[in-house]
């Protein structure tokens, strides 16, 4: 097949041209973990920043100058308000006067794991009515391979508008890591895919002025399978790793120190961890878009459902280690034990609870009799049996009242000495409890 030739035509030089003066007007759809840290770099790359939300909550609280996002300071929203730099807005129609679009809406699973596209097709109901001439379209989400071609691109050309020329339709993953502080959405490199090959081009155009490293790919399906690959990559070895966890219990190995010792080797290992769970908005979701889309093709991702099928049991394995723990070392059942619970965020030093394995553990734990309570010092409160539940004080009479306390997210705020030193018994599933004085017969790790 002949390599396609980029021809620039009159919308793609004017938008060129907008992108690299610094006069590009750009919205983005969707102000969460995504969308409001791809803002604020928008912003500091000198953009004139819309953003766009259907909560009238949150745009209220950004104008305000406030931060709901972990990874985003108060300060940073402010100053791009105050600078004039950012607004947010509820208003769709406002779309007509940008000039890129990136669309960074929530893509979660149905109960039968199937993909809900319905907030994407909610957003571009909203571009397709308000598009301009000469705009950039990028799809953030992260979903299956053929969404920007086979859902987005029509939506978009049904009024005779024409992709590559008319205006320009790319895929982008994001690649956020909450409350990762050494890499940011400024200094991840970024994957772009266009429809056309000037997709493409004015696509690493818009990120390059605010992302330093940014690899183009042949298509928008290569861009998101991309992203797939990447988080499969990483629930495959975390369930690997996870049942290599109940394998050493079995065999009375530890499989932290199995883990340490096979990552001495410089090659051919990379380690991972077993926890109570996957959490996270990504790596216990996407791999099932992939699934998904191969079913269509009459495939079975075994991996990927195996996988999945590991991971998501081990909130069910926790809870049957805490009742063997409760039994072997005090004679205790699970009924009414005082169970008390350190951290409940899917990973340490954030608030995010989205699909947190400790959310399942709790809910198991109700389930069976235990009196469960919690503390959480970046989650003040949750819900499990259809009530509500505030984070308690940690306290030496909270700790020691416990009949066991359950470390299942390891916040960096804990003194994991003083915790150990002060509980009856210790049930750490993250290995937090690694490097003080820990008595054997006090503390178990998964």
């Amino acid at each position: 097949m002949a390599k396609q030739r980029s021809k620039k035509g009159k919308w793609y030089r004017e938008l060129e041209s907008k992108i690299t003066g610094g006069k590009a007007n750009a919205g983005v759809i969707g102000l969460g973990y995504v969308g409001l840290p791809l803002s604020i770099e928008l912003v500091h790359a000198g953009y004139r920043v819309t953003g766009f939300d259907v909560s009238d909550q949150k745009v209220k609280l950004l104008n305000r100058g406030k931060s709901d996002i972990d990874d985003v300071p108060d300060s940073a929203v402010a100053n791009a308000v105050k600078g004039n730099k950012f607004r947010a807005t509820t208003d769709p129609k406002k779309l007509a006067n940008m000039d890129t679009i990136s669309i960074c809406v929530p893509t979660p699973l149905s109960k039968t794991k199937d993909p809900d596209v319905s907030y994407i097709l909610a957003a571009m109901d909203w571009v397709k009515r308000h598009i301009s001439k000469g705009t950039l379209v990028v799809l953030e989400s992260t979903t299956y391979p053929g969404t920007t071609e086979d859902l987005i691109l029509p939506m978009l050309e049904e009024k005779g508008l024409k992709a590559g020329q008319d205006f320009f339709l790319c895929f982008s993953p994001e690649r956020v890591d909450p409350g990762n502080a050494t890499y940011t959405t400024k200094n991840t490199p970024r994957v772009v895919g266009g429809i056309t090959p000037e997709c493409t081009a004015i696509g690493k155009l818009f990120y390059e002025q605010s992302i330093p490293n940014i690899h183009g790919v042949s298509s928008t399906r290569a861009a998101e399978m991309v992203k797939l690959l990447e988080n499969t990559f990483r629930a495959v070895n975390i369930g690997l790793v996870n049942e290599v966890a109940v394998m050493c219990d079995r065999l009375g190995l530890d499989v932290w120190e199995i883990i340490d010792a096979a990552a001495t080797k410089p090659f051919g290992f990379m380690p991972f961890y077993p926890g109570p769970g996957l959490g996270g908005h990504c790596i216990p979701i996407d791999p099932h878009y992939l699934s998904w889309k191969l079913k269509s093709l009459n495939y079975y991702a075994r991996f990927i459902e195996l996988a999945g099928d590991i991971n998501s049991h081990m909130p069910e394995y926790v809870v049957e280690r805490i009742a063997r723990m409760l039994n072997e070392r005090a004679s205790k059942a699970l009924n009414k034990a005082n169970l008390f619970v350190l951290g409940v965020a899917y990973k340490k030093d954030i608030k995010d609870v989205r699909e947190s394995p400790a959310l399942d553990v709790i809910q198991l734990l109700a389930k069976q009799g235990a009196r469960v309570k919690y503390n959480d010092p970046f989650v003040p409160e949750i819900a499990w049996n259809a009530g509500s539940h505030r984070s308690q004080k940690l306290t030496k009479a909270a700790i020691a009242k416990a009949d066991a306390t359950v470390i299942l997210t390891n916040h960096s705020s804990y003194d994991y000495q003083w915790i150990v030193d002060n509980a009856k018994m210790v049930f750490d599933t993250r290995n937090a409890t690694k490097g003080i004085r820990r008595n054997r017969s006090k503390v178990e790790l998964l």
